[in-house]
């Protein structure tokens, strides 16, 4: 046998020839026999046999085992490289697919290795990256906190792909994250100005909602789950609603004191204590932005101030009142509205004597009423102004009467040329007199038919007068042509007489050459209006040096006075001298 042959390490020179040769010498100095011989040397060579058996088992087992372990290297180099998703990892190329069991495990053992380290950083990094994410959704969902420990890693997909899909969510979370933590504060800053403007603790409103919100804290450790923010939303609702009501409030109060400081006359020193309440009186929610503008200190002092000027009111109650009732006055007597002040202010009186009524009801009634006149006042302005208008064409026609009679009307003397302008836009002025009257006329009926009541001029019907100043002006248009015709006949009588007394006489300065200062009958209303007026009490400064300068020019009694006197009293004045 070839094995038996070989050389045995552990013999040294001693071979399985050698020894069966020294076997040989021993039994033939022992003397066996051939069958014994032959026995013992099957049964050596079947000991032989059982471990060439054996031998050849553990080599059978050991190459199994080493092909499982191929194998199992192969699968997890294909597992490693199907999780990783690097199909040409370097490495994975370079294992031989051909050669001994041994030279394959150690041509795969470099790349298991390179491919476990690789796994290991590919782990970390989804751990990290799922890590964050996880972190931010606690923090969007305010339950950060609450959750422990490492997120689990799927090993099975450690793909660069899947890796870029955990980071663009990351990226996503911290962009809302920045988002949310932007909106956190500006939701801060508006909950610490509007505490400002309510003279409220800004701490303890912040923290109510959440400690992490306190100034003292990190940026990023503040609070910025949906709970927080809802929260942050309904506190700023809650303080912009508290701070419309304080400002409706503060207005209110702010309105009041004015309209007290106003009816009381307060002295401008002390309106100026409560600038700070009086300077929002007008101002939008939005721009009252000043710290402790609305604090409820400040409008607890106003409403003080406003019960304290409320009681004063009522010690003044007789002075507002009669003040109320002067401007009542001043309205009507403006409006040339009749009425009888002194009964009025007998009414308000005996009110206040009585104690039936509250002082501000009073007042309020007396506004009431000074609401009313100034709309009936507004109702009869077109009107007025046309009467206004008709009265001074009635003033100029009447100077231009007084120009017309002026026989040195034309003679060079100072200011003649400006007497004469005016004459020319008198006569313009007079002629226009009917087309006055006549819309006067339409216009005051529209208005007696719209309200069912008759439209008077300081007490006198404004169309009664308007007819009789038509009668008269028509009354006094013929008796112009009257004394015309009387002029044409005196004059055709001294023609006549000048042949018997051979030459012609000069006739006296007629009287009416003069400026006329007394009463003379050319219809202008302005004496009965100027008397109405004189007796309310409140005629301006201005409209009473009109009315006083058109006295002059009419009658005392401007009704009174009879066709019969107007004519009479036309010829004593203006008919001309007897001739001698």
């Amino acid at each position: 046998m070839a094995v038996m042959d070989a050389q045995n390490p552990l013999l040294g020179e001693t071979t399985c020839g050698t020894l069966l040769q020294k076997l040989q010498e021993i039994w033939d100095e022992v003397g066996e026999s051939d069958e014994e011989r032959d026995k013992m040397l099957l049964q050596i060579e079947q000991e032989c046999l059982d471990v060439y058996k054996r031998k050849v088992e553990q080599a059978a087992k050991s190459r199994a085992e080493l092909l499982v372990t191929l194998s199992d290297a192969k699968l997890e180099l294909s597992t490693l490289v199907s999780a990783l998703g690097d199909k040409s990892f370097l490495g994975v190329d370079t294992v031989k697919a051909s050669g001994t069991i041994k030279e394959q495990l150690a041509a795969i053992a470099p790349a298991l290795e390179q491919l476990w380290k690789q796994k290991e950083e590919r782990v970390k990094e989804f751990s990290d990256v799922q890590s964050q994410i996880q972190k931010i959704c606690g923090e969007i969902t305010g339950s950060a906190n609450e959750q422990a420990g490492a997120p689990a890693v799927d090993e099975s997909d450690l793909s660069l792909k899947k890796l870029n899909e955990y980071q663009v969510k990351l990226q996503e979370l911290q962009k809302e994250k920045s988002d949310r933590l932007h909106k956190v504060l500006e939701f801060v800053g508006t909950v610490h100005d509007l505490c400002a403007v309510l003279g409220m603790d800004f701490f303890s409103t912040i923290t109510e909602v959440h400690p992490s919100l306190d100034d003292k804290t990190c940026v990023q450790s503040k609070s910025i789950s949906n709970d927080t923010l809802l929260r942050l939303a309904e506190t700023v609702s809650a303080l912009h609603e508290d701070k419309k009501q304080r400002l409706h409030k503060l207005q209110e109060l702010a309105t009041k004191l004015t309209d007290l400081w106003n009816l009381m006359d307060t002295p401008e020193e002390e309106r100026r204590l409560f600038d700070h309440v009086t300077c929002n009186i007008s101002a939008s929610v939005d721009e009252v932005a000043v710290p402790g503008a609305l604090a409820l200190d400040l409008i607890e002092q106003a409403k003080v101030e406003v019960e304290r000027l409320d009681q004063l009111k009522s010690s003044r109650m007789k002075e507002l009142a009669f003040k109320r009732q002067v401007e009542l006055e001043e309205i009507f007597a403006h409006a040339h509205i009749e009425i009888d002040p002194e009964a009025a202010r007998e009414k308000i009186m005996a009110l206040i004597d009585s104690g039936n009524v509250e002082p501000a009801e009073l007042l309020a009634d007396m506004d009431n009423q000074i609401a009313k006149a100034k709309e009936e006042a507004l109702s009869r302005k077109e009107i007025l102004d046309r009467v206004e208008k008709w009265m001074s064409a009635c003033e100029e026609e009447s100077w231009l009467d007084d120009y017309n009679r002026d026989d040195n009307r034309y003679n060079a003397s100072r200011g003649a040329h400006l007497n004469l302008k005016r004459a020319e836009k008198a006569r313009i002025l007079v002629n226009k007199i009917p087309g006055m009257v006549d819309t006067l006329v339409a216009k005051t009926r529209a208005w007696e038919e719209d309200r069912g009541i008759s439209f008077k001029y300081d007490g006198v019907p404004l169309l009664a007068m308007l007819d009789e100043y038509a009668m008269l002006r028509q009354e006094r248009e013929e008796e112009k042509r009257r004394l015309r015709d009387q002029k044409k006949f005196g004059e055709q009588q001294n023609t006549e007489q000048e042949p018997i007394f051979g030459s012609r006489s000069t006739p006296a300065r007629p009287a009416s050459t003069k400026k006329v200062v007394g009463p003379r009958t050319n219809g202008t209303p302005g004496r009965r209006l100027s008397l109405s007026a004189s007796q309310n009490g409140s005629r301006s400064t201005a409209k009473e040096g009109k009315r006083d300068s058109m006295r002059l020019a009419a009658p005392a009694n401007f009704v009174a006075i009879s066709k019969e006197d107007a004519a009479s009293h036309v010829c004593g004045t203006d008919r001309s001298p007897a001739s001698p």
